[in-house]
């Protein structure tokens, strides 16, 4: 194996492309691109280990050695460039991610979407040897296995494990109630120690550069997983190890910690991964309790499980945002859902497609290739459940091709007994989208005859909250960045809508992102837009109280809003969290994007604050820093707490 130049972490691996020259081996800058323009379906399994090794070719003159590109560039070029350029495009609207946001992925990562996530369909065309491939070359290292991601490797591991159990003041799972309002009211932190907050410790999630997996913070612990497909369980007062689970694939759910029954511990921590595995581990140990696939049709998983009545409820979204751009391939019969899960034996309840309507054949295209439908609506966000109406509810997002779904870019409300819609409020109609298409398409193309405009909920969850006057409203707000309160007692009739723009809409791109939060007064959400912003709308009516600029880079703030009484919390593109008042005013700031010194010795460094949102509880602030997503952000792999001084 050729010797190391450069290489990180001490792997032996040349990252990107070294090129040897007389004056001494430079990086070549490529004007490459990842897979956008493939087809693939596989079963979730271990990436596996192993190192790829580089070329060497002879020697130059002067004995320096030879270098060749190594074999993932050969196949990135060949099967990827159509998609993804050095200096970015756009396709439908919407921003692909650069060769830069690529090369700052991990290779799990890229491996794992590959293989389980959006771009399974387009890499149909590699085996999982070029995959893996593909995916070293562009994360300029080998892959870890299991062993490279265990505590076991860390310097702080706990010395003593007491006994587990629930606390009052936990965040447990996406949101502190199954409401999904996102507020803390026990959180042992108050209003006035806000801006006295000062960074208590880092911990770097080994080899991570997306943390899409907001910590639940449980019983005095953290539990997260991470794009290295790795699950941990540390101490939230200290930072120490207590625990690792190597999973099938990248986890980007909340993880959620449930009491069971006729186990081996009292309580599991569930999570899922993007393969569309769930799983439970033991909460004090971490050891498989057990695994379940609720479905055998192919579907990702991006918003965190809800938890309610010793069930879990988890979204699943369809395949085919991508695959349906290409006219070979038979678009589309993947379509979002809601599995009901026994949280303690994993027994599948129900599950239940956000599409009751059968699909049905829709002719040829104009290679003549089949086309079915209907297809999307998928569940990017987590469930909300209303135990009082017996109804658990999910946005949905676009459908696939045309007609577009009945229940796309919806507000569904299930059954929470037998999954069965119970109704439905459809906010935007006709709205199929996918990513490649053009604008417009002639009849008959495997395109829609138009696009969009992908104003989907998106990862923004739906709020359940009571007004003052008793009555009860339902909250959405997506890409499309209006807001919209319907009566969950009259079948989603509308109560108010606001445009949360003022002057030309959104792109594709979208203006709320991952969603808001809401105490007894308003409803807030972060906007996705030049310059950022955070607004308060009030509850009852829907009148905008105000909007506080937050000064951020040019994409604004993604993340979701965290409320406390006194309090939200919000962060961005640009990597700072803040803390914002009952007035609007900015009253702390933490720029999470820089280098940490960690306490279990791994390197840390932090990035854009997307997926996850800030956590309160034990008297201290928690966030994951690290968020590249589809728009190239930076990344990152820490996980902060925060503690007033």
């Amino acid at each position: 194996m050729a010797a190391a130049v450069n290489g990180r972490n001490g792997h032996g691996f040349a990252p990107r492309w070294l090129l040897a020259s007389t004056t001494g081996l430079v990086l070549a800058a490529t004007p490459l691109m990842l897979l956008g323009c493939g087809n693939s379906s596989g079963q979730a399994e271990n990436p596996g280990g192993g190192a790829a090794e580089v070329s060497a070719g002879g020697e130059l003159s002067g004995g320096r050695p030879k270098f060749g590109p190594p074999p993932g560039m050969k196949l990135f070029e060949d099967n990827c460039a159509a998609c993804h350029t050095e200096k970015g495009m756009e396709m439908g609207g919407r921003a692909i991610p650069n060769l830069a946001t690529l090369h700052s992925m991990s290779p799990e990562r890229i491996f794992d979407v590959m293989l389980n996530g959006m771009m399974k369909e387009q890499a149909a065309g590699l085996d999982r040897v070029q995959k893996k491939q593909v995916a070293e070359f562009l994360g300029g290292r080998p892959m870890m296995d299991a062993a490279g991601t265990d505590v076991k490797a860390m310097k702080n591991l706990c010395k003593a494990n007491p006994e587990f159990a629930l606390r009052a003041d936990d965040w447990n799972g996406w949101s502190p109630s199954p409401d999904n309002t996102r507020f803390q009211n026990a959180g042992g932190l108050a209003a006035g120690d806000v801006p006295k907050l000062k960074l208590k410790w880092a911990f770097g999630v080994p080899q991570g550069a997306s943390l899409f997996s907001q910590p639940a913070a449980a019983g005095g612990r953290l539990f997260f997983g991470g794009d290295n497909g790795t699950v941990y369980g540390i101490d939230a007062d200290t930072g120490c190890a207590y625990w690792s689970y190597h999973a099938d694939g990248g986890v980007r759910t909340a993880p959620v910690v449930q009491p069971v029954t006729g186990q081996k511990e009292k309580f599991a921590v569930i999570f899922a991964s993007q393969s569309g595995t769930v799983f439970a581990v033991g909460a004090r140990t971490g050891e498989l309790l057990w695994k379940m696939k609720p479905s055998s049709d192919p579907h990702g998983l991006t918003g965190s499980i809800a938890a309610y009545g010793g069930r879990v409820y988890v979204p699943f979204t369809g395949t085919e945002t991508l695959a349906g751009a290409n006219p070979k391939y038979e678009c589309c019969k993947s379509s979002g859902g809601v599995a009901s899960i026994d949280a303690s034996s994993g027994r599948l309840v129900w599950y239940a497609s956000t599409i009751q309507e059968p699909i049905v054949s829709r002719g040829r295209n104009e290679v003549g290739v089949a086309m079915w439908g209907p297809s999307g609506a998928s569940v990017w966000n987590t469930p909300t459940v209303d135990a009082k109406r017996k109804l658990v509810y999910v946005g949905t997002g676009n459908s696939y091709n045309e007609p577009a779904a009945a229940t796309s870019d919806s507000i569904v409300a299930l059954d929470l007994e037998t999954g069965k819609i119970r109704w439905h409020h459809q906010e935007i109609a006709g709205d199929a989208f996918a990513l490649g298409c053009p604008d417009t398409a002639p009849a008959g193309n495997h395109c829609p005859t138009k696009i969009g405009p992908d104003w989907d909920f998106g990862g923004s969850s739906v709020i359940l909250k009571s007004l003052p006057n008793g009555k009860d409203v339902l909250i959405g707000a997506g890409k499309a960045g209006i807001a919209v309160a319907v009566d969950p007692d009259q079948q989603g009739k509308v109560v108010w809508r606001t445009k949360l723009f003022t002057d030309k809409p959104p792109t594709a791109d979208g203006l709320v992102i991952f969603g808001g939060g809401a105490d007894s007064r308003y409803v807030y959400y972060p906007l996705q837009r030049p310059g950022g912003g955070l607004t308060a709308l009030d509850l009852a009516t829907g009148k905008p109280a105000w909007t506080t600029p937050m000064r951020a880079d040019g994409r604004g703030q993604i993340g979701p809003a965290s409320v406390m009484p006194g309090i939200v919390f919000t962060g961005g593109w640009d990597g700072v969290l803040r803390a914002v008042d009952p007035a609007g005013k900015v009253v702390w700031t933490f720029d999470t994007k820089r280098d940490f010194q960690t306490v279990n010795g791994i390197p840390g460094k932090g990035g854009s604050l997307g997926q996850s949102g800030a956590v309160v509880a034990n008297g201290r602030l928690y966030v994951a820093s690290g968020y590249v997503g589809m728009q190239n952000g930076s990344a990152g792999n820490v996980i902060l707490a925060f503690a007033p001084k």
